[in-house]
């Protein structure tokens, strides 16, 4: 039920140059007018509830990075998305996601939230033992279950796709990863199916997980809210951007210019612009100059959200000096660009809004972003009635 795709590539794509290219002519987001968004939308029981059976217990979604188990013969549970799920990589390499159920009496088959290098899966109540690809292997006292056909037996596996570095899963037996797989091409570009997972962080944000997505959706509040981190490495509002189907992806304009570089030298382009992408449904991607942050958004409740946060970088740490680099990357963008800054921010939303004193939230031109999104998010609920 998997499909694995793979391309590396360094030089951007089509699309990844159409941005930047605009970005070098001075053209940016077509400026609009004032708009508004229902605030009930980020407050509403009944909203979220909507939601959550339209769009994540329905459409593709991004489970986590490939380099969360890089080689073959891994095993990780994942419980974000409300159901237990076992996600493996087999002998040959291929990945799977699993109902993380053993088909003798409903025991959880693997425990904890860790990777691990596995032979096989072994429930704890009865040993029954599963190879990662999901057969049945074996069972103790086979004799006690006279006529069982072990090949009855498989593990739930849900429908999958590996492309550019991500790991997708679809919670209905219906899936379509063809988009997936064209924004793989994007991830290819930025080489992520190569790099290494240097660290992975769960944060409880109070807040609904649409104000999340709003912050990496306009430039608007850049300079100002992370004025004390990221803030003086971009221009005010410098951005350009567009669609892959219901997914947007942006590029927004570093202090550095643009004039002169080669734009289809994908390690000159990073440093000069920042890509980002916005997932339908809730998942960030942000590659910075030197490494790729990739936040998976799982909604608890409409004013709870769970994100992880994996820091993919281009090589292990090589040395004490390298790995302290690193540190102080993660630092910045996850402790405090991410946690401190966006996520509180979100919060602080989320206590204003459940007031009733803005019935409305007021979006300029430079928030036009958050606007499709939410008409994405519309058009979804929509198709799903």
């Amino acid at each position: 039920m998997n499909d694995t795709v793979t391309a590396p590539g360094k030089r951007p794509t089509a699309g990844q140059l159409a941005l930047a290219e605009a970005l070098a002519r001075g053209e940016t987001r077509p400026a609009g007018g004032i708009t508004t968004v229902p605030a009930s939308v980020y407050t509403d029981p009944e909203h979220f509830a909507h939601e959550k059976a339209a769009l994540f217990d329905r459409l593709p979604q991004v489970l986590m990075p490939s380099a969360l188990i890089p080689d073959p013969g891994m095993a990780v549970p994942h419980d974000l998305t409300g159901k237990p799920l076992l996600v493996t990589r087999d002998k040959e390499g291929m990945v799977h996601v699993f109902l993380n159920v053993c088909r003798h009496r409903g025991t959880r088959l693997v425990e904890g939230n860790e990777a691990e290098c596995v032979a096989r899966l072994v429930c704890p109540y009865h040993a029954w033992t599963y190879r990662l690809d999901g057969a049945l292997l074996a069972l103790p006292r086979p004799d006690s279950f006279p006529g069982l056909d072990k090949g009855d037996f498989h593990l739930v596996e849900l429908p999958s796709c590996e492309a550019g570095g991500l790991i997708w899963y679809s919670p209905r037996d219906e899936a379509d990863f063809t988009l997936a797989r064209s924004l793989g091409e994007d991830m290819d570009a930025f080489g992520a199916p190569d790099h290494f997972l240097f660290r992975r962080k769960t944060h409880s944000v109070a807040g609904n997980w649409k104000l999340i997505m709003d912050a990496f959706l306009e430039s608007y509040h850049v300079t100002r809210l992370h004025a004390k981190t990221i803030g003086p490495f971009f221009k005010d509002g410098v951005t350009s951007g567009d669609m892959i189907g219901p997914h947007a992806r942006s590029a927004v304009g570093r202090v550095d210019e643009l004039d002169g570089i080669d734009l289809t030298d994908m390690a000159a382009l990073r440093r000069r612009v920042t890509f980002a992408y916005q997932l339908l449904p809730a998942t960030v991607i942000i590659p910075s100059p030197d490494y790729i942050n990739v936040m998976a958004l799982w909604p608890q409740a409409q004013d709870h959200t769970l994100v992880e946060d994996f820091m993919l970088i281009p090589e292990p740490p090589a040395n004490d000096k390298a790995r302290d680099h690193w540190e102080r990357s993660w630092a910045l963008l996850d402790g405090g660009v991410f946690a401190s800054e966006d996520f509180r921010a979100a919060e602080l939303g989320q206590q204003g809004l459940s007031t009733g004193a803005v019935p409305e939230l007021t979006l300029g031109t430079l928030e036009g972003g958050i606007r499709r999104f939410h008409e994405t998010v519309s058009e979804a609920l929509r198709a799903a009635n």
